[in-house]
């Protein structure tokens, strides 16, 4: 659907660029937005590079596994039917503590892994079993204490006040991991 609707509004507005005589403004807009995508793409490497050093470092090390130790009574309560399957506890926890840092890019990856690994203990390969709809709607809500990603993109366009988000950043993302719990739970309890 996207590659439909992303074409019709760049056709429309050259259209209607042409037919006002601002071709010109549109031209420079894009060359401008290029130049900024760059600097921000720039900004953005250095940062997923040092997150997922980091996240790296940390799986080679013990400290994963002290981490999974205490997030180990969520993620039961999160994931029954998962209690004896240490080595998916082990993934979703380094998804949950990246998301919890703010690098959704470092996140990812280990995200697709703990599905994957999931997926293998699947019975019905055919649908999602109730931890991956759990562990799907958990990386929506995507509970931050350091919304990282975000303070990174503030700081390269100026932001005065970069880390200023993040109160509202953990009321909202506190908010939305408590809903999608609670739905979720009450869905896999009613919609078995």
């Amino acid at each position: 659907m996207l590659n439909i609707i992303w074409p019709v509004f760049i056709i429309i507005s050259i259209i209607y660029s042409i037919i006002t005589g601002k071709v010109t403004e549109v031209n420079n807009a894009v060359f401008e937005s290029a130049n900024e995508t760059v600097k921000l793409t720039i900004t953005f490497f250095g940062t997923i590079c040092l997150w997922n050093g980091i996240i790296n470092i940390a799986s080679k090390t013990s400290m994963i596994e002290k981490l999974t130790e205490k997030l180990s009574p969520i993620i039961k309560f999160l994931f029954p039917d998962l209690k004896k399957e240490k080595e998916v506890q082990k993934e979703i926890s380094m998804n949950v503590v990246a998301n919890m840092l703010g690098l959704g890019n470092a996140a990812t990856p280990l995200g697709l892994k703990a599905m994957k690994s999931m997926q293998k203990i699947n019975i019905n390969k055919e649908s999602l079993s109730n931890s991956m709809a759990m562990f799907i709607v958990l990386n929506t809500a995507s509970l931050q204490i350091i919304p990282t990603t975000v303070i990174a993109i503030r700081n390269s366009l100026g932001s005065q006040n970069a880390s200023g988000i993040i109160i509202p950043v953990w009321i909202s993302t506190i908010i939305a991991a408590i809903t999608v719990v609670i739905v979720t739970k009450l869905f896999i309890k009613f919609w078995k």
